[in-house]
């Protein structure tokens, strides 16, 4: 049984990415046409990597222990003393495949809901925003100004549909993600 499964929260802490890389969004603007883009909130390991690198020893009791999700934490106070600069941080609150909207937990940090992501099943990358687009599934102009989808039923629409209109492109296949943002 999957941690998820029971539709309880991760939390997981990431690199901030937006305008203030200059070179580097300019040219991911340019290359996704995500022009109305004000920051990239993403659980793409590509373009949002994880803030921690190697998994400690200490982790273990503390993250979710499956193939794909060891960078997901079940416990958010643990998951804050370990990041050494909170301040170049997105610490977000996820929901993979969430059977209904969810709702952030009340007894931690206050969290909002950002959007969905899709992020392929068995590895990071988000069709949302480092695949080139699926202009035949959705358009670019739909994503928010963080890249992301803004309700749950359109995130089912669109993983529907790109599993229906691309079933050999592994990217297709993917997870919606409810992301929250402290």
């Amino acid at each position: 049984m999957s941690w998820f499964d029971d539709q309880k929260p991760a939390f997981i802490a990431t690199e901030t990415f937006g305008p203030w890389e200059h070179e580097k969004w300019a040219s991911y603007v340019e290359w996704s046409g995500l022009t109305q883009l004000k920051e990239l909130v993403s659980l793409d390991g590509m373009l949002c990597p994880t803030v921690l690198g190697d998994i400690k020893d200490s982790y273990w009791p503390n993250i979710v222990n499956e193939d794909f999700m060891l960078q997901y934490f079940t416990n958010l106070d643990f998951l804050l003393e370990e990041v050494a600069d909170p301040a170049q941080t997105n610490f977000l609150c996820v929901y993979r495949n969430p059977t209904s909207d969810p709702v952030a937990p009340t007894n931690t940090k206050p969290f909002n809901l950002l959007g969905y992501d899709l992020i392929e099943t068995e590895g990071s990358i988000s069709a949302l925003c480092n695949c080139g687009g699926f202009p035949d599934v959705f358009l670019n102009e739909e994503l928010s100004p963080h890249g992301l989808i803004l309700s749950r039923k359109r995130a089912l629409e669109v993983q529907s549909q790109l599993r229906a209109c691309h079933p050999d492109e592994h990217h297709a296949n993917c997870d919606v993600w409810a992301i929250f943002r402290a």
